[in-house]
């Protein structure tokens, strides 16, 4: 059992958790940035834990060789791609320090931007998260739909999440223990960041340009983290499809009166082929669209009760022997 004077006078550990995917092009580049902050830093600690996502290219590689070179480097990687937000997951169960930073590997996130975070994290606060005061590099579509999802998600969510912001933040001990403790499968992190509390503050950083390669998120990927990200966080579209056959269900009976009043007090009274054709088309509408998004609840409820680990570990790299404590029983693979 260690003293509160030797708790007192420990250097603090500070955790840096960068997911990759397919960043050869980029990686020495970032590498060569967070060392140099880790030398900037004189009373922390930093330990740089690298999550590659089953790159398809020299990505792995190129960490083992930089790990070499610098003990503060660590790898963690998955036997396939699980996705950006389980390897963040990964990361953050993974990470020993008494704060953890999240950000990408493309450097569109610039790692000097820290320093501001730790000194928050110092004034008292437990999450520090980055908000996007400009997107450079980044089409008007882009950020148009970015900038859109962002107020529908806070317009439909029962938890008030950050306008403008991405997985670039600091949280404490507190926190990511917290995030560990979360078993749910579908992940949005900045949605559960901001459903477990604590004291937050935003800081505002200009968001530059990929340094090299491409996005990993296309339309598609972006259109099903958008998904995940609205139906992790609220039932209102639920509400919204009950709203909306209770609609349907009135304008029917607003034309069941109609051809009732037809057929009894005037002599047009043949059922027109468009009338038809409106109501069933617009019924039909109504009931897909309300099965679709009863379809995604229950296909996240057959996701969770399945119980599989949320991702399979083919190396640790730079960890101690045991291995890094894990919440969610991640799979090992002896190789």
């Amino acid at each position: 059992m260690k003293t509160s004077m030797e708790f007192s006078t420990r250097t603090q550990l500070l955790s840096v958790v960068v997911p990759c995917f397919n960043e050869e092009e980029v990686i020495g580049e970032t590498t060569k940035r967070l060392r140099l902050f880790c030398a900037e830093l004189q009373d922390l600690d930093v330990e740089l834990i690298f999550v590659d996502d089953g790159s398809r290219d020299r990505t792995r590689q190129l960490l083992k060789g930089f790990a070499l070179e610098d003990p503060r480097i660590k790898i963690i990687g998955f036997a396939r791609n699980f996705g950006h937000q389980i390897a963040v997951t990964a990361g953050i169960d993974a990470a020993k320090g008494d704060a953890v930073v999240l950000i990408d590997a493309d450097l569109q996130d610039p790692p000097e931007v820290i320093h501001e975070m730790v000194a928050k994290w110092r004034e008292g606060f437990d999450v520090v998260y980055g908000t996007r005061t400009e997107r450079l590099g980044e089409s008007a579509f882009k950020r148009a739909t970015a900038r859109g999802f962002y107020r529908v998600l806070n317009r439909l969510s029962d938890i008030p999440i950050p306008l403008d912001t991405g997985d670039f933040r600091l949280m404490s001990r507190d926190v990511v223990d917290t995030l560990r403790a979360m078993p749910e499968r579908d992940r949005f992190i900045r949605g559960m960041v901001s459903w477990v509390g604590f004291k937050q503050i935003a800081l505002p950083y200009k968001r530059g340009e990929r340094f090299a390669g491409e996005s990993k998120y296309p339309l598609r990927k972006m259109l099903r983290f958008a998904t995940d990200g609205i139906l992790s966080f609220s039932t209102k579209p639920l509400q919204i499809s009950v709203a909306m056959g209770m609609f349907s269900a009135s304008l029917a009976l607003l034309g069941i009166f109609y051809v009732l009043f037809l057929r009894l007090f005037t002599s047009i009274w043949v059922e027109g082929w468009t009338a038809i054709m409106i109501a069933v088309l617009f019924m039909g509408g109504v009931q897909l669209i309300s099965v679709g998004i009863l379809g995604e609840y229950v296909g996240r409820i057959y996701n969770e009760i399945k119980n599989r680990p949320l991702y399979v570990v083919q190396e640790y790299l730079g960890f101690e022997k045991s291995g890094p404590a894990m919440s969610r029983s991640p799979v090992m693979v002896n190789r």
